[in-house]
């Protein structure tokens, strides 16, 4: 009797000792959500395609749970799928937390610290040798940039910014593109107050380069081979100057630079009507002018590429 008395004693102590370490834990720190957040990582809510910050992201570094900041997936592992949402082939070990989904065949995927929703993964499309697609919303995640990777800027204008932005997307070594409009006389102008001509602001696209990758000469080169450089006052059917062609040098070398090409280019016996200024503010556009081309999966009407160097 006694024996089984010590046995239950033992038990009932070990049973208290763990609800106390349980008890004892500190409560898990979350960070405040926007309602928009709220409603896909807790609510289970799935971003518009071709809308998240991230997709098109070629930084180098580590994608982090937005609710709880654990570190979820490596640059390295993100690959493009045209899906309309990032897409990984695999995650930082023991991050994420696969659960079958409530619609019964496709499987979930979890923040595995905080349970926020991410998204799906889906397995056998052959993408990447890993043959596994992690489909992730942007907004449940953010974005931490290793510190050693070098950012350069650039600044183009060639008509409208949809068709300038599509081929610099694309290019080698650019991490990052954003229209927007500079050299005007107003602060934060809107596309309506630039489109009537009173503004002085031209449409332009703002790259952000990985100097180890790709040069600005590069993509000085890139940009003339995809427009008219030689109209004057616009490009193609949209006339005006917010469309006329501009490259806004940040420092000498870049303008040394565009110097050259220009007289490279008069030298080969083109005419170009591209104006060289020094850049001022850069006024990001609105959120439905950025990355156009790849939302409506279309290709520009007037920025065709042509080989000239």
């Amino acid at each position: 009797m006694k024996k089984y008395l010590l046995i239950i004693w033992v038990v009932a102590s070990t049973f208290t000792a763990c609800n106390a370490q349980e008890n004892n834990k500190k409560p898990m720190k979350l960070n405040k959500l926007s309602t928009q957040e709220a409603a896909v990582i807790l609510h289970k809510g799935t971003e518009r395609p071709f809308t998240g910050e991230l997709l098109n992201n070629k930084d180098t570094g580590t994608y982090v749970c937005r609710q709880c900041d654990a570190a979820l997936y490596r640059s390295e592992d993100k690959f493009e799928s045209h899906c309309g949402w990032p897409s990984f082939d695999d995650e930082i070990a023991g991050a994420v937390k696969r659960v079958p989904d409530a619609d019964g065949y496709r499987v979930e995927i979890v923040c595995a610290n905080c349970g926020g929703h991410l998204g799906h993964v889906f397995e056998g499309e052959r993408f990447t040798a890993k043959n596994t697609r992690h489909c992730v919303n942007s907004i449940s995640m953010k974005f931490i940039p290793d510190k050693k990777q070098k950012m350069e800027k650039a600044y183009f204008a060639s008509g409208c910014f949809w068709g300038t932005e599509y081929h610099f997307m694309k290019a080698n070594g650019v991490l990052e593109t954003t229209v927007g409009y500079m050299g005007g006389r107003t602060q934060s102008p809107t596309y309506k107050e630039v489109c009537t001509g009173t503004t002085g602001h031209v449409e332009t696209a703002e790259i952000v380069y990985d100097p180890t990758k790709t040069t600005f000469e590069e993509l000085l080169k890139l940009y003339y081979e995809t427009h008219d450089f030689e109209q004057v006052g616009g490009q193609g059917p949209d006339i005006g100057e917010q469309y006329q062609s501009v490259v806004f040098y940040v420092n000498d070398e870049q303008k040394q630079m565009v110097e050259k090409y220009i007289q490279i280019l008069k030298d080969k016996g083109y005419k170009p009507a591209t104006e060289l200024r020094p850049a001022p503010e850069f006024w990001s556009a609105e959120d439905y002018h950025q990355e156009y081309y790849d939302k409506k999966n279309g290709t520009p009407y007037c920025h065709i590429y042509r080989k000239i160097f």
